[in-house]
């Protein structure tokens, strides 16, 4: 909903907006009064009014109908309100007479409750609800001082009483407001207005790797690289300023419409040298399973950047292969396989992919860290290696160790087959030894011969 298209108009066509009163304890609109019907009680028809009121603008502003249109809807709302039986809020008689579908109204509502909080952020108009989570929902506005598009991300209500939620709520716009790349989706504000706990963050116009995951089930190996070296890249600056992300995954992923990636949500960043958060979080996993680093399950003091070094390299399987490293029937059994269960190679599971990029996922989610990466420099060179289609000289090295140390262990672990060797080596040397011998015993007795014989000539 942009301003200035339609967005002024009111359902006259003037360009004064009608004023939308408070309906609630709160002064918001309430979204739960949008399906209400017109009722004959006079608190009860001032409610509906007003929320009748503040859909038709929605839908006018958006073009989802004609003034006209919402204004025959209004008046036929009107035409019912004794009729308690049969009344209709304006949303559903512009559905029946098909001016919106149900999904549009839907939509409303949900903008409703958008309008709600924007009401309460200062400074603020909200435009649409982008979406929601467990821990927050996001929403999309104009920032009226510098005329900019945002994204608000608020804490919900229920979490508001709990010190813990909304210490690390801002704990994350802190963490966010620290790192300033180009891949990292920006911080510009985290405050309080009222009840409402909010974080104000660059709006970005795209979609997320997990979308394009879902719209074509497995991204290209060249496209694929090109989004992970942008966020490798963005890790890296984020690890330089000792903050690991922890929740590295498609979702948090960001593509611009330009190709530009950028990493979001920082809810679970840590910084590396905060002991006492590590400590207070010992034993407890955070993260999101199907990405998450064995020492994140086994919820060890000491996480550092090969953590989400794991992320990363557990996203990228799924970005090229289509399906997650590790599934399960729950979190605990996915955790579990992270853990103990060997990695399909990447290029077993999509035989499409090069030997170069399977190697480099193998040694992003190599159970041990040490194992791994040890940063996202010498990722980025491998990356960028592959890309060239060439070998990644870091993994592929690591590789070729790992492949010797693999042959020794089959070789110890098959001692027949060593012990026939060996007695066949020592007979072949041993038989070569006597050939030897008998060949010098045989010009020795000739030199011998040859020197006595030259004596005596001598001697002539």
């Amino acid at each position: 909903m942009e301003q200035g298209q339609g967005g002024s108009r009111g359902l006259s066509g003037s360009k004064t907006r009608p004023t939308i009163a408070p309906v609630n304890e709160s002064g918001a609109i309430d979204p739960a009064g949008l399906d209400a019907p017109v009722g004959t009680d006079t608190k009860e028809r001032t409610k509906s009014a007003m929320v009748d009121t503040f859909v038709g603008r929605l839908v006018v502003d958006q073009g989802l109908a004609t003034p006209e249109e919402v204004q025959q809807c209004l008046e036929m709302a009107r035409g019912l309100v004794e009729e308690p039986q049969n009344a209709r809020s304006l949303a559903e008689l512009l559905v029946e007479n098909d001016y919106i579908t149900r999904r549009q109204a839907d939509r409303l509502k949900a903008m409703a409750e958008a309008e709600r909080s924007g009401q309460q952020i200062p400074g603020y108009k909200i435009l649409e609800k982008l979406g929601a989570g467990a821990m927050a929902t996001v929403y999309k506005a104009r920032q009226l001082s510098l005329d900019r598009l945002v994204a608000i991300k608020v804490l919900p209500k229920k979490f508001t009483t709990s010190k813990q939620f909304v210490e690390r709520f801002y704990a994350e716009g802190r963490a966010a407001a620290q790192l300033n790349h180009p891949n990292i989706v920006q911080a510009y504000d985290v405050n309080q207005a009222g009840e409402y706990h909010y974080i104000v963050m660059e709006y970005v116009d795209g979609r997320t790797v997990y979308d394009d995951i879902v719209r074509h089930k497995r991204i290209a190996e060249g496209e694929a690289i090109d989004m992970v070296l942008q966020v490798a890249d963005a890790l890296q600056h984020a690890h330089e300023r000792g903050l690991i992300h922890r929740d590295v995954k498609p979702k948090n992923m960001m593509i611009t419409k330009e190709g530009v990636a950028k990493l979001a949500d920082m809810g679970l960043a840590r910084a590396i040298s905060d002991r006492e958060a590590a400590e207070e979080e010992k034993g407890k996993a955070f993260g999101t399973p199907y990405y998450i680093s064995p020492e994140q399950i086994r919820g060890e003091v000491k996480i550092s950047p090969a953590s989400d070094i794991y992320s990363l390299g557990a996203t990228l399987y799924h970005m090229v292969v289509g399906a997650v490293p590790f599934d399960g029937k729950n979190p605990s059994d996915v955790m579990h396989k992270h853990l103990k269960s060997e990695l399909v190679a990447p290029d077993h599971a999509n035989p499409k992919l090069s030997a170069g990029i399977s190697e480099v996922i193998e040694m992003m989610m190599a159970k041990d860290p040490k194992k791994r990466y040890t940063n996202c420099k010498d990722l980025i060179v491998d990356l960028r290696a592959v890309r060239q289609k060439k070998e990644p000289p870091i993994a592929h090295k690591d590789f070729g160790a790992v492949d010797l140390a693999s042959l020794a262990k089959a070789e110890a672990t098959a001692p027949g087959m060593i012990t026939e060797d060996k007695s066949r080596s020592s007979a072949g040397s041993s038989g070569v030894a006597t050939w030897l011998f008998v060949v010098m015993c045989v010009l020795l007795g000739i030199s011998v011969i040859v020197n006595i014989v030259l004596a005596a000539a001598g001697g002539a």
